[in-house]
């Protein structure tokens, strides 16, 4: 048994494996009620997000085949997002979320980011638990409803400032499942100008 963890486009057919398999997951985890559908939520950004050296996608194979993955992209110089962590239902249990997440806290460290951010959804309890146990500070209250924030986000610092203690302010619930949609459908609006305006800027002075 041998395993490799590899750095790749987002269009390649490893990375591929993985974000299909993740819209399978959420698919069955929130059906319709996840905001647009998992496709278009996977497909939220373009492949240069997750593209060096703003970002990158990781794959952990296992003799060639992908059996774990996760990705980063960039709000700004010092935060990186993880997003698309997976891991193969047939290898859980064996430490491969750890490995990938601890991969991807490396990759992005050394591409100069100092602060990991990420989120999770409501009815993953099993992720929430993971990033607790890797030192991820919770962005809401871990004993409020999970459903009044809908998307959990949470936050590390990584590279150059890691241990160091996080003090982002946490989130407040909303008053319903359906204002907390609305709240996150708004955040992810504005994340989402803020990186694709990040990648603009890239892209005009990288030309």
């Amino acid at each position: 048994m041998r395993d490799t963890i590899l750095h790749t486009p987002i269009q390649s057919s490893e990375a591929q494996t993985v974000l299909d398999a993740l819209v399978l997951e959420f698919a069955a985890m929130y059906g319709a009620d996840r905001p647009g559908g998992p496709r278009a939520e996977i497909d939220r950004y373009p492949a240069a997000a997750f593209a060096p050296p703003l970002g990158d996608f990781l794959v952990l194979l296992r003799d060639g085949i992908p059996v774990a993955g996760g990705a980063f992209m960039s709000h700004d110089d010092e935060t990186a997002e993880i997003k698309r962590v997976w891991v193969h239902a047939g290898h859980r249990r064996q430490g491969l979320a750890r490995r990938i997440m601890a991969a991807l806290e490396a990759r992005a460290g050394a591409l100069g980011y100092t602060r990991a951010y990420l989120t999770t959804g409501f009815r993953q309890p099993e992720a929430v638990g993971l990033y607790v146990s890797l030192g991820y500070r919770a962005l809401f209250d871990l004993e409020a409803d999970p459903a009044l924030f809908r998307s959990l986000p949470f936050e590390k610092h990584i590279g150059a400032r890691a241990g160091q203690p996080a003090t982002s302010p946490r989130r407040r619930p909303a008053a319903s499942l359906e204002a907390a949609t609305a709240e996150v459908a708004a955040t992810k609006a504005a994340q989402e100008r803020r990186i694709l305006a990040r990648l603009a800027q890239h892209a005009a002075v990288s030309a």
